[in-house]
């Protein structure tokens, strides 16, 4: 049997011409189980806290330390599991992210709690940048960019859903039935995976991962710095959009806000999934503008709940099909590095979101609330320049 690279379509070599519904879902679950996972405490952190007998602020940590563990683990995880069949490093990576959310949900030690957290962020540091290749060989030629999208749709999903979605199951059993609930999707997504996915060879041999040839390929750093101030971007401000909204006078109504935010998202991730092989360059530049138009309208409208409904709807459009863009654009301009980008691409992404909470944390404490908007469009205009400028490598006309 031909061995294939993270960059070789094997659908073609399959006689297929139709993108494996099936097998792409097994994909998106996965990343949506990650980001579930990431998210899972943030709305229930009052019951944790009790439990772990700490306060809320050091409860929220465990959501940061799940974020570093992530970032820190892409690329050290990649290297010596590049060579691995490829279902077997996902069915590992699911695994550790189950037993350590079941680990969890018994521990009533703080300590122990954020060691079993950072390990299933090291799970998840596999499964991120699994993602866009594992899609982009089961498609087939020219589809790629539509597989990617599809398996790379559960990270805004999950962040869009994963907040609300916990809280709800915390009110249900309490804290600890979350984490059960959160492991036993991932035993259901791990029985998919192994159905539906095709073992697929890693790397060949003689083909080592090297970051210097990754960070050496013309345009994958502009991409890795117009998604470092996206991300950032939206970090400052999603992760504080509950001040936001009370500070523009809608505090009552941020759930419906968010509801707004995620609904907008999943339609992102449907309408551009469709266009993205033809139009990655365009989509690219029209998600940064039209994320900056909305924080815009965030920035200067107060008290008017029609527009502040209309910006964060729109902002939720341009977010959600956004690390399918991104990730898109680092497989598309590396190659036959793209396992290696791949993983860096997610140390950004997950950095970017720690990054983010930190400064607006910052911001807020400072200057006031106000400022975490004029912030966030000053790096939106720095990757509006980045993604337009990058015309010849990093986003080129397709």
């Amino acid at each position: 049997m031909a061995q294939h690279t993270a960059s070789t379509p094997v659908a073609s070599h399959l006689g297929r011409d139709r993108l494996p519904g099936r097998a792409l879902f097994g994909l998106f679950l996965s990343g949506f189980v990650g980001i579930l996972t990431e998210c899972l405490p943030a709305g229930l952190l009052p019951q944790i806290s009790r439990t772990l007998d700490t306060s809320v602020a050091l409860t929220g940590q465990t959501v940061t330390i799940y974020a570093l563990a992530t970032a820190l683990g892409a690329i050290p995880l990649a290297q010596p599991t590049a060579k691995w069949p490829r279902r077997r490093v996902l069915l590992i990576a699911l695994a550790t992210v189950a037993v350590a959310n079941a680990l969890t949900a018994v521990t009533d030690d703080y300590a122990v709690a954020m060691a079993f957290r950072f390990a299933a962020g090291l799970g998840t540091a596999l499964i991120w940048p699994l993602l866009g290749g594992y899609a982009a060989q089961l498609a087939p030629e020219g589809r790629q960019g539509r597989a990617i999208a599809i398996a790379l749709a559960g990270t805004p999903i999950g962040l869009a859903l994963g907040i609300p979605l916990g809280t709800w199951l915390g009110g249900i059993g309490g804290w600890q039935f979350a984490f059960y609930a959160a492991t036993g999707l991932t035993l259901l997504n791990m029985a998919w995976v192994r159905a539906t996915l095709p073992d697929l060879p890693g790397r060949l041999a003689g083909a080592p991962l090297k970051l210097s040839r990754a960070l050496g390929v013309p345009g994958f750093r502009l991409i890795l710095f117009a998604l470092a101030a996206y991300m950032i971007a939206h970090n400052i401000v999603y992760t504080y959009i509950t001040d936001l909204l009370d500070y523009v006078g809608m505090g009552e109504q941020a759930e419906w806000a968010l509801f707004a935010f995620g609904v907008t998202s999943v339609l992102s991730v449907i309408v551009v999934g469709a266009q993205i092989d033809r139009h990655l360059r365009m989509l690219t530049v029209g998600s940064t503008l039209l994320f900056a138009a909305g924080v815009l309208v965030l920035a200067l409208v107060s008290g008017s709940p029609v527009l502040v409904y209309i910006a964060v709807a729109a902002w939720g459009f341009a977010f959600g099909s956004s690390p399918s863009l991104f990730v898109g654009a680092a497989i598309n301009a590396t190659g036959k590095s793209a396992d290696v980008a791949q993983a860096i691409t997610i140390t950004v992404f997950s950095a970017s979101i720690a990054i983010g909470g930190l400064v607006g944390g910052l911001l807020i404490a400072g200057p006031g609330t106000a400022s975490i908007t004029w912030a966030s469009l000053m790096l939106l205009t720095a990757a509006a320049i980045a993604v337009i400028g990058g015309k010849r490598h990093a986003f080129p006309n397709t």
